[in-house]
């Protein structure tokens, strides 16, 4: 009797040992997370090319991580299609906190630009939190001999339709402010998509691109040596970087805001406790001098939310972005 006691706990202990390891196997994230995560390198997908904005701010980020969590976080950029080649990536990766995406608000526009996705730019990713909020400014090449956005205006209306603006790709976030303004401004101008801002500042510096609505971060250099003339900001407040341009509201084009931002996400089944551990990296990394100087020399604010909050302001601004869509009459890419 005894020593089938023994043989039945010994089986009892035996079995528990196996459903322990087959839940462990099944998830990978929370046994990382529960034994010193991170413990090897976190992989940074960045769904624009090298020189964009957000490459430029995931790279300040992700520099300051690497000292701080003891991993190295590499960037890859999966540029084209309007971020959504990299945002597939991100969807469909192993969610153990290993990969990790930076995007822009690009993110809640592609849902209503595009008749399918490969992902549920909800249901497939975990919101961990916004980097960084920038203005974009309105750009455009000196040899225009256009120096204000009425003088812009007045050339626009002159001829209607001969007017073009740069984007960072159809659907993009610089897509839609450009589309915003157009609207407020009653003015007729057509997009000329690129895979990033790199592509379009080159454009509009040649003059071949009539303007583009860039965040600050790749043209300010070019803005200060006078290769680029900035007429406005489309944010609703004017850029700490640039001072003395005016909001597109303040050179008379109301209702032409737009909030352009930066923000980490990760595959939807993250575990929470990793999700939350590369928050308070973000946050740790933002509240230090070195990246504040660079946020600074950008043009950019520093914005963080928490997890469950970020989720939530991503839902709102896919509705409120859809309804610009539709105002717009944007093509729907099939």
């Amino acid at each position: 009797m005894k020593r089938l006691a023994r043989t039945t706990a010994t089986t009892t202990a035996f079995a528990a040992l196996t459903a322990l390891a087959s839940l462990a196997a099944l998830m990978p994230g929370l046994a990382s997370a529960q034994n010193g995560y991170p413990t090897k390198p976190i992989r940074v997908i960045v769904p624009f090319a090298a020189g964009s904005t957000t490459d430029i701010i995931a790279r300040a980020i992700a520099d300051k991580m690497s000292q701080s969590m003891g991993q190295t976080l590499v960037i890859d950029n999966r540029g084209g299609a309007s971020g959504t080649i990299g945002q597939q990536a991100v969807a469909t990766a192993a969610p153990d906190g290993y990969t990790v995406m930076i995007h822009s608000s690009s993110h809640t526009v592609s849902p209503s630009t595009f008749a399918k996705l490969p992902f549920d730019t909800v249901g497939d990713f975990a919101g961990v939190t916004p980097i960084s909020s920038l203005p974009n400014a309105l750009v455009i090449s000196p040899t225009k001999n256009i120096k204000t956005l009425p003088q812009l205006l007045a050339a626009a209306r002159a001829k209607p339709g001969s007017m073009n603006f740069a984007s960072a790709g159809q659907g993009s976030a610089t897509h839609l402010n450009a589309e915003k303004f157009k609207m407020a401004a009653k003015i007729d101008a057509t997009n000329i998509p690129f895979k990033g801002s790199g592509e379009a500042v080159t454009e509009v510096l040649s003059g071949r691109v009539d303007y583009y609505f860039s965040p600050i971060a790749p043209v300010i250099g070019q803005i200060k040596e006078g290769q680029l003339l900035a007429l406005a900001v489309g944010s609703p407040k004017r850029a700490a970087a640039l001072p003395d341009v005016p909001t597109t509201t303040e050179a008379g084009v109301p209702g032409s805001e737009f909030n352009f931002w930066i923000g980490m996400m990760a595959p939807a089944k993250t575990p929470r406790d990793v999700v939350n551990r590369l928050h308070d990296e973000v946050a740790k990394a933002l509240a230090t001098p070195e990246v504040k100087e660079r946020f600074l020399k950008l043009g950019a604010d520093a914005w963080t939310l928490k997890p469950e909050q970020f989720d939530a302001y991503i839902k709102e601004e896919i509705a409120s972005n859809a309804q610009l869509v539709k105002a717009a009459g944007l093509q729907v890419q099939q």
